[in-house]
């Protein structure tokens, strides 16, 4: 999948792109740095109405490509280095979502097999 990445375009449409994709995966933006090519800040922005220019440090437009195949620290290190957005990715597990920094290594559809499995099981538990 590409998707479109430009100053104008809402943080929501992002996700929703995203999440067609992998639904027991969700992305999350992170604000940008105070610091001119500083990292990114650790706090998620809330309002998903924003644009990407509010968030990004690099104003290049273009696509992404995004692959099954790709390990969500590959996804979010692209994100950064083309793009200058911080994002963190959240893999399902029932009702909750859960940061995936201790399995970034695993790739996408490993993420949302495994989210489509922990929440089919709580669902039969409960």
């Amino acid at each position: 999948m590409k998707i479109t990445i430009n100053d104008n375009r809402k943080i929501h449409a992002i996700q929703e792109e995203f999440h067609e994709a992998f639904p027991y995966l969700k992305i999350q933006f992170l604000a940008k740095s105070n610091k001119t090519g500083g990292p990114a800040s650790k706090k998620v922005i809330k309002q998903s109405s924003k644009t990407l220019g509010e968030c990004r440090t690099i104003h290049e437009s273009g696509n992404i490509s995004i692959s099954p195949y790709m390990s969500v620290a590959d996804l979010e290190q692209a994100f950064s280095d083309v793009y200058g957005l911080g994002t963190q990715v959240f893999r399902k597990s029932g009702k909750v979502w859960l940061e995936t920094t201790v399995t970034e290594g695993w790739t996408l559809e490993e993420q949302n097999r495994q989210g489509e499995e922990l929440s089919s099981l709580i669902g039969i538990v409960k």
